[in-house]
């Protein structure tokens, strides 16, 4: 039975309970029944969630670069949202590009 990774101690904040305390927030701010002061002291706190989140998913990001890195020639990194035929088109030049190193290192 697979454990789960003990969360990293320079990292106290998990992205989910940011997720949640920021969707928690936006109903809140949502509702509209909220006075002027608090409705600024939650959309503050919201920013704050936002910059805390954005630094946990850059953290996550170059960690992945680096077993990426270790990975040796055959790790590539593409966007998560790019269309199936581009990703197609960058496996076939990665492949193409392995292919070509592979012929001179034979000698050819």
């Amino acid at each position: 039975m697979a454990t789960k990774p003990a969360p990293d101690p320079a990292d106290p904040v998990r992205f989910d309970d940011i997720l949640s305390r920021l969707r928690a927030l936006v109903e809140r701010l949502e509702s509209g029944n909220l006075a002027l002061e608090d409705s600024l002291r939650y959309f503050e706190e919201g920013m704050d969630l936002c910059r805390q989140g954005a630094s946990v998913l850059d953290k996550a990001e170059k960690r992945v670069e680096v077993l990426l890195a270790g990975a040796g020639d055959n790790a590539t990194t593409a966007p998560l949202d790019e269309p199936q035929d581009d990703q197609d088109n960058q496996r076939d030049q990665h492949n193409q590009h392995n292919q070509h190193n592979q012929h001179n290192k034979e000698g050819g």
